[in-house]
């Protein structure tokens, strides 16, 4: 995880500390074999994504203290798994991953796939 890159090439930034993202928890959407969902799109969660991710059985809206989860709120930053971003992106209702330097500097290099449709 030394040389971690993000989907420009350069080094991977940090996504977001508040609240706390990245499968390691370190603010970072770095990935490693161990992270099964692939949790490299740095984004900005709203509304929408929230409820169809709520009604694809993965509920990021309710805090989940034994996992020190506290819960996501539109406008939080997240890193979220590529593919399920890609499903909500395909169904209408992903968070926007505006092509804003900032956002892509914080997106692993490996969600380039999913991403590469929009």
């Amino acid at each position: 995880m030394t040389d971690t890159r993000n989907v420009l090439g350069e080094p991977l930034a940090e996504c977001c500390t508040k609240p706390m993202t990245g499968f390691y928890r370190d603010g970072s959407c770095n990935t490693g074999p161990e992270d099964v969902g692939v949790h490299t799109v740095c984004t900005k969660v709203d509304a929408a994504f929230l409820a169809f991710s709520k009604a694809a059985g993965n509920d990021l809206s309710t805090p989940v203290p034994a996992f020190g989860f506290p819960g996501l709120k539109p406008g939080d930053c997240w890193c979220l798994c590529a593919e399920r971003w890609k499903e909500a992106f395909e169904a209408g209702k992903a968070p926007k991953v505006r092509r804003m330097k900032r956002r892509w500097r914080s997106s692993h290099s490996s969600c380039s796939n999913a991403t590469r449709s929009i």
